[in-house]
């Protein structure tokens, strides 16, 4: 008898997609809450001057990418960082870490 060392043997094939857009649109939130951190601006000053509701801003740092670029362009002005910027926190994100505005900057976490 084999066993599959796989976690993704647990989900059913059909899952596995929404799993990955979970997955990336986390790290994009994150590339996102570290561009804010990094601009010294709390959520509600990057909510404002985006046009945005708090709660939409929230939520994009928890991980829902919005797919109006505009809105993309909004939050990269409110930052004050290049819309550039912002996609590579949605397309070039490989590894958990903080954004520097040009990469991202793999974290070392310890238990």
């Amino acid at each position: 008898m084999s066993m599959r060392n796989s976690r993704s043997g647990m989900f059913p094939p059909s899952y596995l997609p929404e799993i990955r857009r979970q997955v990336w649109g986390r790290i994009f939130g994150l590339g996102i809450q570290a561009a804010r951190t990094e601009a010294d601006m709390s959520l509600a000053e990057a909510a404002e001057l985006a046009g945005m509701e708090i709660s939409e801003w929230m939520a994009i740092e928890d991980g829902h990418v919005p797919q109006d670029m505009n809105r993309l362009r909004s939050m990269a002005a409110a930052m004050q960082i290049s819309f550039e910027k912002i996609k590579t926190c949605s397309c070039s994100a490989g590894t958990p870490g903080s954004f520097d505005g040009r990469r991202w900057r793999p974290v070392l976490i310890t238990g």
